[in-house]
């Protein structure tokens, strides 16, 4: 199997034209321009999506060292003199033909797995299962779509034995695409959920498109105990022609599992085969891993692994963290937290991460000896040098004897270290300062002792922010926008609570029009963290104004007296056309210039010191119906003002007035750019956005309490019968109102609401754990994917707003990230 195909090779393939020199050799294949790593063997895609066309960044890979591009179009003045372009027809329909002449190509055995949840955690289990028998290729991360999976099975090489395919679809008609592409012989279903039900009539229509991936299969695995409306999941399989491997946990199949006793830390199962009783333990107490496991541990077994050495196995599976996590470090250092996963997929991805830190003074990479690669060891490290290199790393640390073995491969600056002890003995922490780390390691080197050694906070309340989530979000609502429309997105108030350089770093990377903070100080944060996108502040002190100059701020003026004292600072400088924003007050009236006062404004606006960038104003009831006629009133009143304005200027601005609630309910007043705040996070009534913060603790201390006795300050917990209660380390200090103590709100563990009991403390809370089976130490949810924090303001009587900006900076933020 040739991995290394020249541009006219893929050229021929795809029934395409090359225009310029073909004769370079292609090794990878990108699609995302701010991600990929500069190499002359990159083949760039130039995908067409809804808002982005990967057209417009040709130039700019090309000056970054990129030679192979695959088109739809030829770029006017392409430099054809040292690079290549492949013209096809439609790029994603030619990335998907280049996947399946690569597959054409794999000699190995192919999994498929599909199925509405569990895909990544049954992929990496079997890996983590298989990884040491055979040579063994998986899909990188979530790499199941329509663009992820041409993308992995590129990936496939002559070394591979087995590859581990996801797919994933989310209307009529996409699997088909895939089965082309990726052939299995062994499917394995893990199960059928509400994920993207919106796009088909039935369940029934969803099941069928995910069970078509599986025609042409020798074999497929599946749980015979699940019912879709009624009917056993077989009766939907007749059809499919292939070996039905089934297993239940009722009922017959052919292999019978029965669960003897289940708790947090584990599951005590027990199989029935071939008149065989065979007992084993399950590391996990959760349904969903239970079901995940088993789907795993029938393919072990079917597979041909003996029993007992299968079931050995699956007693040994690690929980798969699905995310990277960001935290804040020592010295003003970031640490990128992935020590529980180790190959080149990952760190990949982690590296790609690093590159959203553009504030840090250089990146430092800590890795480990990556087990289980399937690869030969001099072209595995080999490869990780040239990822080290190209993207940028400016000091490379490794741990454990292959790679002190291959040493020679690194830069010359690089550190290498038998173990973690001889690392923590060593290291010296001024290294640090300012820099983003990425800790990466097989979980054998136990690294989280290098993450505790170099992480800033280490109080076990944290807000983790799902920074995948937030760009879920973020697409929603740029999908909701006319073509042209730009976007604006407030990041004042720590961003919503969530952290304002972190948030704003995403929002850059993922190319945002502006960004907005209240004061100028939160802006100055911005800029002096490489923060270079335009930011307007909402509410500019003319103190200020000599650091807000300084530093390229956009002021918003909403008074004549502010505008005056900006212009005798403007003059002052000798400055010329500097951008301004000017506020309307339609109805809202806090901050704003209303029509009567209109004009003097205008006259110092139309000066050569000042150039108007956009006009806007703001909306006070647009997420209540109630209030509908109100609010189109207000957008009647800016549409007529503005026009002024613009017709007295004689040029055009742009025109803003929709904030989150407004994108949703009123898309014809989207003007030339929206402003995005509290939807970002999560908040709306839509039901379409995905939460992004999670307040997480975890529990100090259980104690049984009589009946009779009391709970905390002013004896207002009343134990009403015997009792377990239990401590957590977050109070009113760390932004947990007081009004949700004495029951009046629930916190979620372990799958069950236990309720506050009595007064909330300053830092800590007392919670009633009778009935549930927790243990100290256990992971505590006050709001998040089980607990909406709407539902938490609604028991406070307030706000989400109030409750995600409450959350103070003594909380640890986790940033996560798959």
């Amino acid at each position: 199997m040739n991995t290394v195909w020249t541009l006219n090779e893929i050229a021929i393939r795809l029934k395409g034209a090359v225009h310029g020199k073909g004769d370079f050799p292609v090794r990878t294949l990108a699609t995302d321009s701010r991600t990929l790593a500069p190499s002359a063997s990159t083949l760039f895609v130039a995908l067409l999506g809804e808002r982005h066309d990967g057209h417009d960044y040709i130039e700019e890979l090309y000056e970054h060292g990129i030679r192979n591009f695959l088109v739809s179009r030829l770029p006017e003045n392409a430099p054809l003199h040292d690079s290549g372009f492949c013209l096809v027809e439609d790029t994603l329909a030619a990335l998907q033909a280049l996947a399946s002449a690569r597959r054409s190509h794999f000699e190995g055995e192919v999994v498929a797995i599909t199925g509405s949840n569990g895909k990544t955690i049954v992929k990496e289990w079997l890996y983590q299962c298989l990884g040491d028998s055979f040579s063994v290729h998986r899909s990188p991360k979530s790499y199941n779509s329509q663009v992820g999976v041409p993308l992995s099975v590129w990936m496939t090489g002559p070394h591979h034995e087995l590859a581990l395919i996801e797919a994933g679809i989310s209307r009529p008609g996409e699997m088909q695409k895939l089965r082309e592409i990726i052939r299995p012989q062994t499917g394995i279903f893990t199960n059928l959920g509400s994920a993207h039900q919106e796009n088909f009539s039935t369940l029934e229509e969803k099941l069928t498109e995910k069970l078509s991936l599986f025609k042409g299969c020798k074999k497929v695995i599946c749980r015979s105990d699940t019912r879709v409306n009624g009917k056993p999941l077989l009766h939907f399989m007749k059809d499919l022609k292939a070996d039905i491997v089934s297993w239940s946990l009722e009922g017959e199949s052919d292999y019978s599992y029965t669960l003897e006793q289940k708790s947090p830390l584990g599951t005590g199962m027990e199989l029935s085969l071939d008149g065989e009783r065979i007992g084993f333990h399950l590391p996990f107490g959760d349904d969903a891993s239970i079901e995940n496991a088993l789907h795993v541990l029938t393919f072990s077994i079917d597979a041909g692994f003996p029993v007992d050495r299968a079931v050995a196995r699956i007693a040994r599976l690690e929980r798969v963290s699905m995310r990277l996590e960001m935290l804040q470090g020592l010295q003003g250092s970031v640490v990128i937290n992935d020590t529980y996963n180790a190959d080149t997929g990952g760190l990949a991805a982690a590296l790609d991460l690093m590159d959203q830190q553009e504030k840090r003074k250089g990146k430092i990479v800590i890795l480990s000896d990556l087990l289980q690669s399937g690869m030969e060891e001099f072209a595995l490290y080999s490869e990780i040098a040239g990822m080290i290199r190209q993207k940028g790393v400016e000091q490379f640390m490794g741990i454990g004897p292959a790679l002190m073995q291959y040493r020679g491969l690194f830069p010359r600056n690089s550190l290498f270290y038998r173990d973690t002890d001889e690392f923590l003995q060593r290291m010296d922490r001024t290294r640090f300062g300012g820099k983003a780390v990425l800790i990466k390691g097989s979980r054998k080197y136990g690294f989280e002792r290098i993450t505790a050694e170099l992480q800033l906070k280490t109080h076990r309340t944290r807000l983790e922010i799902d920074l995948n989530a937030m760009v879920h979000n973020l697409n929603y609502f740029r999908s909701l926008l006319h073509e042209g429309v730009k976007t604006m997105v407030m990041v004042k108030a720590l961003s919503y609570g969530t952290g304002n350089v972190e948030v704003a770093s995403l929002l850059q990377f993922h190319k945002v029009d502006y960004l907005a903070v209240a004061f100028i100080d939160e802006g100055i944060e911005l800029r002096e963290s490489g923060i270079h996108v335009p930011i307007l502040v909402l509410n500019p002190d003319p103190s200020g104004f000599g650091p807000m100059l300084d530093y390229q701020l956009e002021p918003e003026i909403y008074s004549l007296t502010l505008l005056e004292s900006l212009y005798n600072k403007v003059r002052y400088r000798g400055l010329k056309q500097y951008p301004v924003h000017l506020k309307l007050d339609t109805g809202m009236h806090r901050l704003g210039i209303m029509e009567p006062g209109l004009a003097r404004v205008l006259l110092l606006l139309k000066l050569d010191e000042f150039r108007l960038v956009s006009v806007f104003s703001h909306l006070a009831a647009s997420g209540e119906p109630a209030h509908d006629d109100y609010t189109r009133r207000q957008i009647s009143d800016f549409e007529r003002i503005s026009a002024t304005i613009m017709e007295e200027l004689a040029e055009p601005v742009d025109r803003h007035i929709l904030n989150s609630a407004g994108i949703e309910r009123f898309p014809d007043a989207q003007f030339d750019m929206v402003r995005l705040g509290i939807g970002l996070h999560g908040i709306s009534h839509s039901g379409t956005l995905q939460p992004v913060s999670a307040f997480k603790t975890s529990i100090s201390q259980i104690r049984p309490v009589p009946r009779g006795e009391t709970i905390g300050y002013s004896r207002r917990g009343v134990v009403e019968r015997a009792s377990r209660i239990a401590t957590i380390p977050v109070g009113y200090a760390d932004g947990l109102n007081r009004q949700l103590g004495n029951g009046v709100a629930s916190v979620w563990i372990n799958g069950q609401e236990a309720p506050t009991i009595g007064d909330i403390c300053m830092d800590m809370t007392m919670i009633d754990v009778t009935g549930i089976e927790v243990s100290e130490g256990n992971e505590v949810e006050i709001f998040g994917k089980h607990q909406p924090v709407m539902k938490l303001a609604t028991l406070a009587g307030t706000i989400p707003y109030e409750i995600l900006t409450s959350i103070p900076e003594r909380v640890k933020r986790v940033y996560l990230q798959e």
